[in-house]
């Protein structure tokens, strides 16, 4: 085992100097301009060697033409085994391919989208769909159905009068259609629960909104119950002034937007003006004389006294 180790680490020295045939390969393949320089060998066995040249593709940062070649024992001549791109230490991958499934995010189905949903799907379970036929004793079976129809014979020979046809006869199915129930798979516990949770955590007691708001959803008069066990802990928002309008909201989230919030305070009343804006002011246009004193005017005022 050391002995074809240490064969396999020394390179055959016809193959490490068939520098010239691995680029001509290379070139080959690839486009003249695009094979770089020599970047080395690597040893793949007995007279097996992997000549590496850089490539200068854009885009392929960090890649080399690899170009393997081969000598068959004694033989003198070396031959081309592949010419392949392959990422170096370090070259410009691409991100790890992630399935649709896992990588798909709310919000990413547009118009004319299909998402198709897997069988398995731990969220939905089988409904019922109308094919399953009913037990003997059911009221809608078929031998209950023929007892019916043998005791209405006995009453009367005809449909009622008032009836231009007899009504036709239940079953399931109709019954099933009639309730909103003939569906081929319908949610499971487990996707019950992780819808709860999805929709509690985005309007949920925990939330900013519902620790401010004065009181919870369940209070309120703008709330939409849901049917069946979701009822319990959720419902729908149909006030538009709400950051919820429209949404699924837990019964103990709640915002300022609350039908039965506080009336709005009144605004305040400012304080009264010390000026009164409201009245006019008599200004004097000149100072008002002192007593005894003479205010001249005229002639007296133009010549003055000499």
């Amino acid at each position: 085992m050391s002995a074809a180790t240490t064969r396999s680490r020394t390179p055959d020295r016809l193959c490490a100097e068939a520098v010239e045939l691995a680029r001509a390969a290379a070139e080959e393949t690839a486009a003249p301009g695009v094979v770089g320089e020599h970047a080395g060998i690597v040893v793949e066995g007995d007279r097996v060697v992997t000549h590496l040249f850089e490539c200068k593709e854009p885009g392929y940062r960090g890649w080399r033409w690899a170009v393997t070649v081969a000598r068959a024992s004694r033989a003198k001549i070396v031959t081309l085994e592949e010419t392949v791109l392959l990422p170096g230490p370090d070259a410009l991958l691409a991100p790890e391919w992630v399935p649709w499934s896992e990588r798909l995010r709310p919000g990413d189905l547009g118009p004319g989208d299909l998402l198709p949903t897997e069988a398995e799907d731990l969220r939905l379970e089988p409904g019922y769909s109308g094919e399953d036929a009913p037990p003997p004793n059911s009221a809608v079976s078929e031998e209950m159905a023929d007892l019916v129809e043998a005791e209405d014979a006995e009453v009367t020979a005809g449909a009622p009068a008032n009836l231009p046809v007899a009504p036709s006869r239940g079953s399931i199915a109709a019954v099933a259609e009639e309730l909103g129930m003939r569906r081929a798979r319908v949610l499971s516990r487990y996707g019950l629960h992780t819808a709860a949770d999805r929709w509690e955590e985005s309007y949920g007691p925990k939330t900013q909104m519902a620790q401010a708001a004065p009181a919870s959803c369940v209070s309120c008069g703008f709330l939409v119950p849901l049917a069946g066990s979701l009822r319990q802990a959720f419902g729908v928002c149909s006030n538009e002034f709400s950051p919820a309008d429209g949404r699924v909201v837990s019964l103990a989230y709640g915002c300022g937007a609350h039908s039965e919030a506080a009336v709005m305070p009144k605004p305040p009343q400012p304080a009264p003006p010390v000026l009164d804006e409201t009245r006019v002011d008599e200004m004097p246009l000149r100072p008002v004389a002192d007593s005894g004193s003479v205010e001249t005017e005229g002639p007296a005022e133009e010549f003055g006294h000499s």
